[in-house]
């Protein structure tokens, strides 16, 4: 098992990632990045994975794949700004 400052989310924001992922829902999704400066990624929700002991949100994004680690999220909205995930 690796090492890593990984902090599990709550299982029921879980499911809701899980559903976006199911539904193939195009999102404005708003994650810290190494550095812990806020961008904002574009993209429709593809499905989640897990490797080095974290949970990632696997984003497609203009053609190409992202992922965003789940801890790393503050905010996803749906195309018509409705806010369906918030931390």
């Amino acid at each position: 098992m690796t090492t890593t400052d990984y902090q599990p989310i709550a299982c029921g924001a879980y499911d809701q990632i899980e559903v976006l992922a199911m539904r193939r829902t195009e999102v404005d999704l708003v994650a810290l990045d190494g550095l812990d400066r806020q961008v904002i990624l574009h993209g429709r929700v593809q499905d989640t994975s897990v490797h080095d002991g974290s949970e990632f949100l696997v984003l497609l994004c203009e053609g190409e794949r992202q992922e965003v680690r789940l801890d790393r999220i503050l905010r996803i909205d749906d195309t018509n700004g409705n806010n369906v995930w918030c931390r």
